[in-house]
C-alpha cells in the first residue's frame, strides 16, 4: 500500500469522507493524524536518551507497587 497526506478545508472534509467510503477496507484505511505527534516523539526521544544513557532508575513492578503503596498510606489518614 502507499500512503498519501492530504490537506483540506474542514468545510469538505465530508465530501472527501464520502468519497473515500466508497472504498473498501482492503483498498484504503483511513488514520486520523496525530496532532501531538512531534511533541510526543521528542519526548519519547528524550526519555530514550536517558534510559539508554543509564541515568534512569528502573523498578520492578513490585517496587514500584511498594511506593504507591507507601505514598497512598500516606494520605489514608
Amino acid at each position: 500500500m502507499e500512503t498519501i497526506r492530504l490537506e483540506f478545508e474542514p468545510k469538505i472534509k465530508a465530501k472527501i469522507l464520502e468519497l473515500l467510503s466508497s472504498f473498501s477496507s482492503d483498498e484504503l484505511k483511513i488514520f486520523q493524524e496525530d496532532l501531538n505527534f512531534d511533541e510526543n516523539k521528542r519526548k519519547l526521544d528524550v526519555a530514550y536518551a536517558k534510559l539508554k544513557s543509564g541515568n534512569e532508575k528502573l523498578y520492578t513492578v513490585e517496587e514500584a507497587d511498594a511506593i504507591l503503596d507507601k505514598i497512598f498510606s500516606e494520605y489514608d489518614s
